[in-house]
């Protein structure tokens, strides 16, 4: 029906429907309202307009069932909108359990994608239909907005921070998506595409392209490149099995979620969450590592359990890179403190190699 005439973008995804929907309310509204504010203006401008010099108007001192109507009516409206566009919000905002977790980075002029099974894309994104999609995303360097008009889902992508959003397409095909936030110069060609396969035709691009090794499997070897090893290994610094999503103790008497966003502080600044009983030895990682290798770290993390796996931080096992001490990873310095090594990670086209 719309594709002679295309007002609107294709109802790409689960939630793209009851957006339209309250979209499609708010604006019968608006147009039902203002076409009665202009016909009963001209309607009165008619009706009382002075007839003589002589005519007087009747002044009018209030008129209460006229006020209840006019208060009671947009109230309901406006509740109507809030319970609509909250569990609208509400349900936009909660990704289910199984969705596949893809790891954004946006900067200058580009948006860099990483696939946990270990392709990364430049400015595209290959996801099967039908399958709920959770995007982590961070920046680089200025706040930017990752914008699928045809999936009806964007969100900031802030440097210093972890967002996300979620969509599951119905139908295959390529739909664009934008930069939504003015973010410089180029910022009218940060753009790309969403290529949405078959389940089928999904395996078979990723077993047909170029994989490099999983996030996790990249976040294990930046463990022990970075020295890691050498105190989370030993007892010297807490544990990372079943760490991610528990609740840590700090030294304060405050607990903390390991959600992203713990972690990711944890390895900038190191001392502004000292856990209970450890001490404030980690030296700070910021500067030598990039937003896509904290990534890869995080995958590494999250692939060692969760907090709801047994106990918190309290391992039964380690996996083998956490075994053996970890005698000889990285240089060791008085305290505890390691040296950070600098980690080379791949880049995108046009991207300096420092």
């Amino acid at each position: 029906m719309w594709q002679g005439f295309p007002i609107r973008p294709d109802q790409a995804s689960t939630i793209a429907r009851g957006v339209d929907h309250l979209y499609y309310f708010l604006t019968a509204v608006d147009l039902f309202f203002t076409a009665l504010i202009f016909l009963t203006i001209f309607y009165f401008a008619i009706k009382y307009r002075r007839r003589s010099a002589e005519t007087k108007a009747t002044q009018v001192e209030g008129n209460l069932p006229l006020e209840v109507i006019w208060t009671i009516i947009p109230l309901g409206i406006c509740a109507v909108t809030f319970v609509w566009g909250s569990s609208l919000f509400i349900r936009n905002s909660r990704p289910p359990e199984a969705s596949t977790e893809i790891f954004v980075v946006g900067k200058q002029w580009m948006w860099k994608l990483q696939h946990p099974e270990g392709p990364m894309e430049i400015n595209e994104l290959h996801v099967p239909v039908r399958r709920p999609i959770k995007l982590t995303m961070t920046s680089e360097d200025v706040i930017h907005n990752f914008y699928v008009p045809a999936f009806r889902v964007q969100k900031d992508v802030v440097p210093g921070m972890y967002t996300s959003i979620w969509f599951e397409a119905t139908s295959t095909g390529r739909y664009h998506f934008f930069c939504n936030q003015y973010c410089g110069t180029n910022h009218a060609v940060m753009g790309g595409y969403v290529i949405v396969m078959s389940p089928d035709d999904y395996e078979q691009w990723l077993s047909g392209g170029i994989r490099g090794e999983s996030m996790a499997s990249a976040g294990a070897k930046l463990y022990e490149q970075l020295a890691c090893i050498t105190c989370h290994g030993t007892g010297k610094g807490p544990p990372f099995v079943n760490l991610f999503g528990s609740q840590v103790k700090l030294t304060d008497g405050s607990t903390v979620t390991a959600d992203e966003a713990y972690i990711r502080e944890s390895i900038l600044y190191p001392s502004a969450k000292i856990v209970a009983g450890y001490q404030p030895i980690m030296p700070t990682y910021k500067g030598q590592v990039t937003e896509e290798q904290i990534l890869q770290l995080l995958a590494y993390i999250k692939s060692l359990g969760s907090g709801g796996a047994g106990q918190p931080g309290k391992p039964t096992s380690y996996p083998p890179s956490l075994e053996g001490g970890g005698h000889g990873a990285g240089n060791q310095n008085v305290g505890g403190q390691q040296s950070p090594a600098t980690v080379p990670v791949p880049r995108g086209p046009g991207e300096s190699q420092k």
